[in-house]
């Protein structure tokens, strides 16, 4: 929790240059790099991981915060998807932003729990929640990283089918594409 606290801290107060080491890299790279750090969890719940991105898109990004919200986000998938399901890692670049989703078969969320879940501490069933782990500060973390490269995540649950979780970062002088 510690680390939690700390990593937000440091999103919301130091200068952006003194956090956000930007360059170019591919898309698919971190999609796969976020694939390796968790398939291992994924596979101990018998949970597919599936990645679904054009080689070509380049995003100019932070890699290791990027990556650190990504992980956020699939850690969630599995953890709420049940056993033999599959969590699937999508990317794609659209005229004026990239996308990046993380698509999960859990129980989804109530609406009443989305203008609230990505505050600190916010846990939609706080027993289930305690009893899986986690700080209640990775959703907070995924907004702020986010917030930081100038984008901004979605949220699309239907209660019973499961959650998509969308982080669309805009398109910019500085990101390039093989388009």
């Amino acid at each position: 929790i510690i680390d939690d606290l700390l990593t937000l801290s440091r999103l919301e107060n130091a200068p952006l240059d003194d956090i956000l080491d930007l360059k170019v890299h591919s898309l698919c790279m971190l999609l796969e790099s976020s694939y390796q750090i968790c398939h291992e969890r994924a596979e101990a719940k018998n949970i597919t991981l599936r990645i679904s991105c054009p080689t070509s898109v380049n995003i100019f990004a932070d890699s290791s915060l990027l990556i650190q919200a990504i992980v956020n986000l699939i850690d969630n998938a599995i953890k709420y998807s049940p056993e033999y399901t599959y969590v699937t890692l999508a990317g794609i670049e659209t005229s004026d932003s990239v996308a990046i989703s993380v698509s999960d078969n859990g129980p989804g969320i109530e609406e009443d729990h989305l203008s609230r879940l990505f505050e600190r501490f916010y846990r939609v069933d706080k027993a289930r929640s305690r009893k899986m782990g986690g700080t209640g500060l990775g959703l907070a973390i995924v907004k702020h990283i986010v917030s930081v490269h100038g984008g901004e995540v979605k949220v699309e649950t239907s209660s019973g089918q499961g959650s998509t979780f969308t982080i669309l970062l805009p398109v910019h002088a500085g990101w390039v594409s093989d388009k």
